[in-house]
């Protein structure tokens, strides 16, 4: 058996189980597949994390992709995005409110001001511990 997260054409996700991958092609090519929260019958393989790898060289494989990942992250944002410190709460509202012309940025915010800027609609993420790169030494 194997379990493939799925999405329809209106950007539905659910998982569902086939005997192979096979048996996935042959429903997908007949049109079988439809989603169970809207109907759609448009429905592909959505991405999917890996399967967790067993056995010690398995896992330093693992950890390698891992690392290589964090260090791809690091550079994007060192590259991509300005650093503002503690200033990101007031920088993000800033921008969603037409204050301040919109831009990448990066910084910190306390667990509060990240939750309201969430709740607020603001488009923001964490960055996960590894993937940030090393503040610098100067705020933007």
């Amino acid at each position: 058996m194997i379990r493939y997260e799925l999405e329809c054409a209106d950007g539905d996700r659910f998982e569902a189980w086939f005997r192979n991958s096979a048996d996935y092609d042959d429903q997908a090519a007949k049109g079988l597949l439809m989603c169970p929260h809207c109907g759609v019958a448009k429905v592909g393989k959505a991405v999917m994390a890996p399967a967790v790898l067993r056995g010690a060289g398995k896992e330093r494989e693992a950890r390698a992709a891992l690392q290589a990942l964090a260090a791809k992250s690091r550079e994007h944002i060192a590259k991509n995005y300005a650093y503002v410190g503690d200033k990101f709460a007031e920088e993000v509202r800033a921008m969603t409110e037409g204050e301040a012309e919109e831009r990448l940025i990066w910084g910190e915010a306390k667990p509060d001001d990240a939750k309201a800027l969430i709740e607020e609609g603001a488009p923001v993420a964490p960055i996960p511990p590894g993937f940030a790169p090393p503040k610098p030494d100067q705020v933007n």
